[in-house]
């Protein structure tokens, strides 16, 4: 079984809603200069695939780091 984890993927500037649609299934948040996508639960192939549909929208990748389950509502909320 492939292993599966949680990503915080930071992306530069503000995505609008209908690129934030290319993006179905991860949740987004906005701070100054960036959106933040959230990923719960991704493989690796699902995980290339959302940086693969990052670069194809030509959107600017600033970070991605694995985060523990059950941190999103702690660091950010």
């Amino acid at each position: 079984m492939m292993a599966v984890d949680d990503y915080e993927i930071r992306l530069k500037g503000r995505i609008s809603d209908s690129l934030l649609a290319s993006f179905d299934g991860l949740d987004a948040d906005f701070e100054p200069a960036e959106t933040v996508l959230r990923a719960s639960k991704l493989d690796q192939a699902a995980l290339h695939g959302v940086l693969e549909r990052v670069r194809a929208l030509g959107l600017e990748l600033i970070e991605i780091r694995q985060v523990r389950p059950g941190k999103y509502g702690t660091e950010h909320g």
